[in-house]
């Protein structure tokens, strides 16, 4: 497809520089960091997680109080009764101030854009928008995110919350300095775009892009189910298939991983082959596959969405290719466990519904490659909507601007 190239890869465009909550010491912004990670957290738990000085520590807390980055809360759980008596200064806790900044996260499929805006501690604060995408060419885009930028600032002044301060913008492909897309297989886009420019020509406000999968894993491991795990690995399902994998909250950086070379892993040396030729491949956990497996089993063609409804009925044929497909995910798996070492996977995508019909079949997967000495893989389903995409994407935006 024409992506437009001729009119989109300029020189004259030229992206914002980012903006930051505030401008202190590193220490400062680390400080923060970690309390928008782990807050409410005590003061104390604070200054030994990060090694700091209970004075250092309270110097810098008091500034970031005075800037209206943070705030004090009670420790008590909310609606706890106050004890009669107390010894001592009460206890407190410290935390981003929830609704002192907005940010609004797109994510960009194939032929729809969604977007949601989220407050300082990442909770959405807006409405879900959607709008299909009729052209994908760069510029056309660039507007359809404009229109829901839009939907979701409105949202935010009917909540009386401040306008957004920036966007996240989450593509599936390779993204070169959070600002310029140089794949996107899923909108047919190949050469230097920079999309996060056109963005920002069309809102005014700073952008910046980054790789859907990578998002969803930042935002598990600082808000979601990551929080507390040193090894963090997701696995997505769907049109395709995704792996990424965070060390301490921070997606490992290799440049090819945008690739989808997970794809074809062998997973299962009777399956069937993929658009390539390989034979039993991670492919066969695609939706086009499974679709394509399953109209043989049953003999006439039909879509995934025609197996997604017979497998959730739990018609026989539909049960069997469930049990199939997630004894292969749980291979895949086992494969990411026995040489990745993370301490926790995160099964998501469109298709993470039929992980949730066959968790037995996953566990029997991974045992069957796993030393029966070794210890249990943990995994988590993520019900799969494309509100948390965008948001994982606005949160991207809010730790870039919080830390330094």
């Amino acid at each position: 497809m024409d992506t437009n190239l001729s009119r989109t890869d300029r020189t004259d465009l030229h992206v914002m520089e980012f903006p930051h909550w505030f401008h202190r010491s590193d220490h400062t912004h680390r400080v923060a960091a970690a309390i928008l990670k782990h807050g409410p957290i005590a003061r104390t738990t604070l200054a030994q997680d990060l090694g700091l000085s209970q004075g250092a520590l309270s110097r810098i807390t008091s500034d970031l109080i005075y800037d209206g980055v943070v705030e004090e809360s009670s420790t008590e759980p909310d609606g706890a009764a106050e004890p009669r008596e107390r010894r001592g200064r009460p206890q407190t806790a410290l935390r981003i101030r929830q609704n002192a900044r907005t940010f609004v996260g797109v994510k960009i499929n194939a032929h729809l854009a969604t977007a949601v805006a989220i407050d300082a501690r990442s909770i959405i604060v807006s409405r879900p928008h959607s709008h299909a995408i009729a052209e994908q060419t760069p510029d056309v885009l660039a507007h359809t995110v404009a229109e829901l930028v839009t939907a979701c600032t409105a949202d935010l002044a009917d909540a009386h919350l401040p306008t957004p301060t920036a966007i996240g913008i989450a593509v599936g492909g390779h993204i070169v300095d959070d600002t310029i897309v140089t794949f996107a297989p899923f909108l047919h886009w190949e050469g230097r775009i920079p999309f996060a420019a056109l963005v920002e020509q069309a809102t005014g406000l700073p952008t910046r892009l980054y790789n859907d999968i990578d998002s969803l894993l930042v935002d598990a491991c600082w808000f979601g189910g990551g929080v507390g795990y040193d090894n963090f690995a997701i696995l997505t399902i769907g049109t395709g298939i995704g792996y990424s994998l965070a060390f301490h909250g921070t997606p490992i950086n290799y440049p090819d991983k945008t690739y989808g070379l997970a794809g074809h892993i062998l997973i299962d040396p009777d399956g069937p082959r993929c658009v390539s030729g390989h034979r039993g491949c991670a492919q066969c956990l695609t939706s086009d596959s499974i679709a394509e497996e399953y109209s043989q089993m049953i003999g006439k063609a039909v879509t995934f969405d025609d197996f997604g409804r017979d497998a959730r009925a739990g018609r026989a044929l539909a049960t069997r290719l469930v049990n199939r497909t997630c004894f292969r995910l749980g291979t895949l798996i086992a494969a990411i466990a026995n040489l990745a070492m993370p301490d926790k996977v995160m099964i998501a995508g469109e298709s993470a519904f039929i992980a949730r019909l066959g968790t037995d079949a996953i566990r029997d997967g991974i045992n069957n490659y796993r030393h029966n000495q070794s210890a249990p893989v943990i995994f988590e389903i993520i019900d799969h909507d494309w509100a948390l995409w965008a948001k994982a994407a606005a949160s991207r935006v809010l730790i870039r601007y919080i830390k330094r």
